[in-house]
């Protein structure tokens, strides 16, 4: 397997994002290739300090950096040997299986229409991530930013999209969807939300069971799937963040909210796209650039976007 890694992504790139290329390697098999797309002179003088052969990394030389700040289109367009945009142009030429990076976000998605492009068929892409429970169970709720505004049948095919992320990552046999409302009744909501749970309610290829209220997440009996349009799931995504870091600053001791940590996901895959493509949090340090790696390794060996383009 052949993992890009943009090296220059991320506001601690980068020192942070070759750390955790490193980490990531006693959890990789010798045949698994990392190549770690950036400034070749910077990248070969972190590895010989941190006493690693260059062999075990793939370098790949670039010459521009698309930073935090960077307007995505026009950077994308103007810095065609970003590490961005060469992590895009070697995914599309299969030169690699997956692409993963903690930079731009804006850039990354830009990245997507440029190259690799949307699976036809899916309406719109979106980004996936997991919630845990308390009964040790794991579920995905997307969208989690990538679409603010959602029509009911963008909001009913995340639920096939959802499902099809489930059964292949999440391992779970004939997973459930529920659609994240205001109430579990069928006739509470938005009238968006409401006929999507018509929509979502009468297909055949997803188990849909019902609504789920926003005091069911992190519960225990909690669907394989949690539908929402990516304002309302980006929300989620930062309180969950916020409630993680106050947590901690309270000093509470507890293994689940272990779990809230970003870091121990490590990266938000890129779902509906004719490639594997994972995005990771801006202030990823080095935990979670070894994990997002990981999430990339994990998407591409569940073939995960072929598993798509066949349900779509």
């Amino acid at each position: 397997m052949k993992i890009g890694v943009d090296v220059m992504g991320g506001d601690y790139a980068p020192d942070v994002v070759i750390e955790g290329a490193v980490d990531s390697l006693q959890h990789l098999v010798a045949r698994d290739e990392i190549f770690l797309i950036g400034d070749a002179n910077l990248i070969h003088n972190m590895l010989t300090g941190l006493n690693i052969p260059d062999g075990r990394f793939t370098i790949v030389p670039t010459t521009q950096v698309i930073s935090m700040g960077d307007v995505p289109a026009k950077a994308f367009a103007q810095k065609p040997d970003s590490s961005i945009a060469v992590g895009y142009r070697m995914l599309k030429e299969k030169e690699i299986d997956g692409f993963c990076s903690a930079g731009n976000t804006g850039a990354m998605l830009v990245g997507v229409s440029y190259t690799v492009n949307v699976i036809p068929g899916v309406l719109r892409p979106a980004l996936a991530t997991i919630v845990p429970a308390l009964d040790n169970h794991n579920s995905v709720i997307l969208d989690v930013g990538l679409n603010p505004e959602c029509k009911p049948d963008v909001l009913m095919q995340y639920g096939i999209l959802g499902s099809i992320f489930a059964r292949y990552i999440l391992e779970a046999e004939n997973p459930t969807v529920k659609l994240l409302n205001i109430g579990e009744e069928a006739s509470k909501g938005t009238a968006t939300v409401k006929a999507a749970y018509e929509l979502m309610n009468n297909h055949p290829a997803i188990n849909f069971i019902g609504n789920i209220e926003g005091n069911g997440l992190f519960m225990n009996n909690m669907p394989d799937v949690i539908v929402c349009d990516g304002f309302v799931g980006n929300v989620i995504l930062k309180q969950t963040e916020a409630f993680y870091h106050i947590i901690k600053a309270r000093n509470l001791k507890d293994p689940f909210f272990d779990n809230l940590d970003f870091e121990g996901i490590g990266g938000t895959p890129v779902i509906g796209i004719n490639a594997n493509v994972v995005i990771g949090h801006g202030v990823s340090k080095r935990k979670a650039i070894m994990n997002m790696i990981l999430q990339t390794w994990a998407v591409v060996h569940a073939n995960l976007a072929q598993k798509i383009k066949e349900a779509i």
